[in-house]
């Protein structure tokens, strides 16, 4: 029963196989032409498939590094054989001194995009890496835009083209020409626009800073502050507080020397006019009180 049901399966997946041979045989034979068109579908999918496999992913790569060097002389030429054995080039380039007198350098590189990762890892083992910021951005859906008005673009010029060829009126040919000059400035924006993403996504950009490191002997800003930048930090100060003191001093000195003058002014003038002359009973009294004191204490004694 077992190989009867086998030879029973197979028989009937041959006819199957031959029912589907035979029925696309039949559909070739009778669309004719037909078997051309879908010989060709199978390509056609494939090729329409073909421009997202070409198109890919365009990623803009930057990365920012800060480094501290022993030599930065030689650090920067460590850097440009790294851009240029890459096949990159080295771009704008700053060197000056900070406020300690160390030189300082900032160079900015560009690399290829598989060149990127390595020429990285390379520039922050070149010395102490102080900072590393890497960004990525997909510019994908710009540069598939870009290339489709592109193509758009340089049909509508041909087309302006054709027509100008074909007319025969002065004034037609003159707002044909217009017309072409005004496609063809947005033609070349587009291409500017598309040379620019092409560069950005083929080549990385990396700005590297590089630092001289302090003189042996010398106190490191890392390290922190010690006991004698403590003192001279409090003798700052302390110098500072009476600068200060001796500045609110001299601007309040004049208004005290005027409040001065007119405090004693008061005292010494016009509080004596003001309270008048003293009258002569009241004098004559304190002279009488003081003879009748005088003679009591004269009879007294003699009591």
């Amino acid at each position: 029963m077992l190989g009867a049901v086998l030879a029973l399966t197979g028989c009937s997946a041959g006819a199957d196989g031959a029912s589907d041979k035979d029925a696309a045989a039949a559909a070739d034979a009778g669309n004719g032409g037909g078997s051309d068109a879908k010989a060709s579908a199978p390509s056609g999918r494939t090729d329409a498939k073909e421009p997202s496999k070409s198109v890919g992913t365009h990623i803009v790569r930057t990365a920012r590094l800060s480094v501290r060097v022993k030599d930065v002389p030689r650090a920067l030429a460590d850097a440009r054989s790294a851009a240029e054995e890459a096949g990159g080039i080295v771009g704008s380039e700053t060197t000056d001194r900070d406020g300690h007198g160390r030189e300082r350098t900032r160079v900015t590189l560009r690399v290829p995009q598989d060149a990127y990762e390595e020429v990285l890892e390379r520039l922050s083992g070149g010395g102490r890496l102080l900072e590393r910021t890497v960004t990525a951005q997909d510019v994908t859906d710009q540069v598939v835009d870009v290339d489709s008005r592109v193509r758009s673009q340089r049909a509508s010029v041909a087309r302006v083209r054709e027509l100008m060829d074909r007319a025969t009126k002065l004034s037609d040919v003159v707002t044909l020409e217009g017309e072409l000059s005004r496609r063809q400035a947005e033609l070349e924006s587009l291409l500017a626009r598309q040379a620019s993403l092409k560069d950005r996504t083929t080549l990385a950009t990396i700005t590297l800073r590089l630092t001289a490191a302090p003189a042996p002997g010398t106190d490191d800003a890392d390290a922190g502050p010690g006991l004698g930048d403590a003192l001279a930090g409090g003798w700052h100060a302390f110098v500072a507080v009476l600068r200060w003191i001796v500045v609110v001093l001299a601007a309040v000195l004049p208004f005290a020397a005027v409040l001065a003058a007119g405090v004693l002014g008061w005292l010494r003038v016009l509080r004596p006019r003001l309270r008048g002359p003293v009258p002569a009973a009241e004098a004559g009294g304190g002279a009488d009180g003081d003879d009748g004191s005088a003679g009591g204490g004269g009879t007294a004694g003699r009591g």
